[in-house]
């Protein structure tokens, strides 16, 4: 009997090990990602964005290293046009907004110099995040908390988007890409025929 339960574990541990499961950040990175520049093209911002810091965080905890100058990097990951954006999706009787949607957007693209040449690796693309939530004038000091973790979670969670859009991308056109597991597709251009 006490024989099942570490057996069951082995077992369960097994499986998704076959099927290819990856705890989250654990993916193994593109060639291209592995030394790595990231910029974010913001001319006016005088902090870095948690954006871009998670999104460093992501490729070093991945393996990969983020070069601080982009002389120095195989490749340049660019960010731009990162843009929040707070909507008012519902008024009380008062005439008060008690529900918000917060957006944030970010323009990325991917690059590589080549005999002194720039090689355009992703072509710029954007990934938008949205969330809602409710505003209670009696919990102002709570709720604009609440809006600044809210604000920190979108963008880290932008980046996790930025980072699986870039890998994609790379698996289907960087023959350096790490091999994929079978019956995993990646995602098709969109301009691209349909197979058959």
């Amino acid at each position: 009997m006490n024989l099942v339960r570490p057996i069951g574990i082995s077992l369960a541990a097994l499986a998704l090990a076959a099927c290819g499961f990856h705890p989250v950040g654990s993916r193994p990175l593109p060639k291209a990602l592995r030394a790595v520049h990231v910029e974010l093209v913001d001319p006016y911002r005088v902090t870095t964005p948690p954006v871009e810091e998670a999104l460093k965080a992501r490729i070093v905890r991945g393996g990969g290293e983020v070069i601080s100058k982009a002389d120095d990097a195989a490749t340049v990951l660019r960010l731009s046009d990162l843009r929040e954006a707070q909507e008012v999706l519902s008024i009380g009787t008062d005439g008060r907004a008690i529900e918000y949607r917060l957006v944030t957007r970010v323009t990325f693209e991917m690059r590589r110099v080549v005999d002194g040449k720039a090689e355009v690796l992703i072509a710029p693309e954007s990934q938008t995040v949205s969330r809602d939530y409710s505003f209670s004038a009696q919990q102002i000091l709570a709720k604009e908390a609440e809006e600044a973790r809210l604000r920190r979670y979108i963008q880290d969670e932008l980046a996790e988007r930025v980072l699986l859009r870039v890998e994609a991308r790379l698996a289907t056109a960087d023959p350096d890409a790490p091999d994929l597991k079978p019956g995993i597709v990646p995602v098709a251009a969109p301009d691209a025929a349909p197979p058959g």
